[in-house]
């Protein structure tokens, strides 16, 4: 069983990476209960799943299948010893930061059970961007994240509820014929030859198979 360490929002601050020029990227813990539900879809909806979180770049970030991220502390701790600096929750972005629970080797579609009534599907992995490179200040930050697979984990809503530090986290249910967050990002990020997996899958959304089979099919036709 894991936990919840904190619960992070953003405190918006200046990007200059991109256009949008605001990144809700800093996320700060919060004191209290949180509540989240379903924020609708990317462009159009309430971007966060978290009420009071906020996102600024929402053509790449937020909606339903990236409702709430999560990043395991123990992630942080490799990451520590990495780069020889500390490193608090909350830096990489994430809502949730976790301990006690493999936020990367968990299967998409894997469900999680959080307090009484919260309950998260895992979806995919974080692809790192501009911006993070940007918060990071690390030579050469995305190849060096993409490369080692530790992305932490994108989530859905699947029914709403409140969470706070302190909080357990039960998986509750994990797909038969599943693949791991790590093993779908090096798929997309890495190793190509590994996208086939991800189609035949379960609990890997029809959207993201759908791309892939379009992926697939224009690297057949090159």
């Amino acid at each position: 069983m894991g936990m919840i360490l904190s619960v992070n929002l953003a405190v918006p601050e200046p990007n200059s990476a991109k256009s949008v020029g605001v990144t809700g990227i800093n996320k700060q813990p919060v004191d209290g209960p949180v509540q989240v539900r379903a924020p609708g879809p990317k462009t159009t909806g309430l971007h966060s799943g978290l009420v009071g979180d906020q996102i600024f770049d929402i053509a790449h970030h937020g909606g339903d299948d990236q409702a709430v991220y999560a990043y395991a502390r123990e992630d942080y701790d490799w990451w520590e010893t990495e780069l020889g600096r500390p490193l608090r929750g909350g830096v990489f972005g994430e809502n949730l930061t976790t301990t006690g629970l493999d936020v990367n080797g968990a299967f998409i579609g894997e469900r999680w059970r959080i307090g009484a009534d919260l309950l998260l599907e895992t979806t995919f992995g974080r692809i790192p961007c501009a911006t993070f490179q940007l918060k990071m200040a690390e030579p050469r930050w995305v190849k060096r994240f993409t490369r080692e697979a530790r992305p932490g984990a994108y989530l859905r809503v699947v029914e709403p509820g409140e969470v706070r530090a302190g909080d357990d986290v039960r998986v509750v249910h994990r797909p038969e014929r599943g693949v791991s967050i790590a093993e779908g990002f090096r798929a997309w990020m890495l190793e190509p030859e590994l996208l086939p997996r991800l189609v035949e899958a379960d609990g890997v959304s029809d959207h993201l198979k759908e791309e892939i089979r379009q992926l697939l099919a224009a690297r057949a036709k090159s």
